[in-house]
């Protein structure tokens, strides 16, 4: 797949998601919709977000709620979409979330793929476990973002790499099918291995794979993450969009 087809695809998926039309993460004004949970989203919630939101550096898309509808609206207008997404936007939103009982999740800084398959030799021993491979990791504390906690039928761990020291596991690399064919993945490398490129081997070997099995690998951090920006970066993978959600305020339950 060539660039423009992957984002394109992507682009696709959080039309589904966000109730929108794909080409409107592409217009000159943000585009607002009612929130929805449909068939074939990635399953990070059972229920409808209060509101969620996507910018992939111009305008913003979101969903929400109908019952903040008419503010998020008037509050949008005029605005770039992308300044949304920064800290006094966000203290906005904040405000009046908590007026029913929500607060915002952070901003998750998404990356696909800046190349093609990319030449990757293993610079240290491996292993691969397939979906099967992998549960009795679950629940160990060194792998909570190869991982997921537990076994999710919704968004399985579908593909895994580990490296090696002899026999003790120096790092390991995970994909979670989110969708049919959006696969992220999640790197942890052992504190007495970092700094060795341990992590930026394994996400390449294994973005390589999952593309080469026709997924689209995706990889998501946080925007003061520096460790995870630099082995996103390492690995052949390039900033695309932003998403953000909201989620119940704690203080309120």
């Amino acid at each position: 797949m060539k660039n423009t087809e992957i984002e394109n695809r992507v682009k696709k998926q959080l039309a589904l998601e966000l109730n929108c039309r794909a080409d409107d993460f592409d217009r000159d004004c943000n585009v607002i919709t009612r929130a929805c949970l449909p068939e074939g989203r990635r399953m990070f919630s059972h229920d409808p977000f209060f509101l969620q939101m996507a910018t992939f550096g111009g305008n913003a898309v979101m969903s929400a709620d109908e019952r903040i509808l008419p503010w998020l609206t008037e509050w949008a207008k005029d605005k770039q979409g992308f300044r949304l997404f920064e800290q006094d936007s966000y203290y906005e939103l904040e405000c009046e979330l908590r007026k029913y009982g929500f607060s915002m999740a952070p901003t998750h800084h998404m990356f696909l793929p800046g190349v093609g398959i990319s030449d990757a030799e293993p610079q240290f021993e491996i292993r691969w476990l397939e979906q099967k491979d992998v549960h009795p990791f679950y629940g160990k504390k060194e792998f909570p973002n190869a991982l997921c906690d537990r076994f999710r039928p919704e968004r399985p761990d579908v593909l895994a790499i580990v490296a090696l020291d002899g026999d003790r596991i120096m790092g390991m690399a995970g994909c979670s099918a989110d969708s049919p064919s959006m696969w992220q993945i999640g790197i942890d490398v052992l504190p007495e291995y970092r700094g060795r490129g341990v992590g930026k081997g394994l996400v390449t070997l294994l973005k390589n794979e999952a593309m080469r099995r026709g997924a689209i690998p995706y990889y998501g951090t946080s925007l003061s993450n520096m460790a995870s920006w630099k082995v996103a970066l390492g690995s052949g993978f390039v900033p695309t969009w932003i998403e953000t959600e909201s989620r119940l305020n704690k203080e309120m339950r």
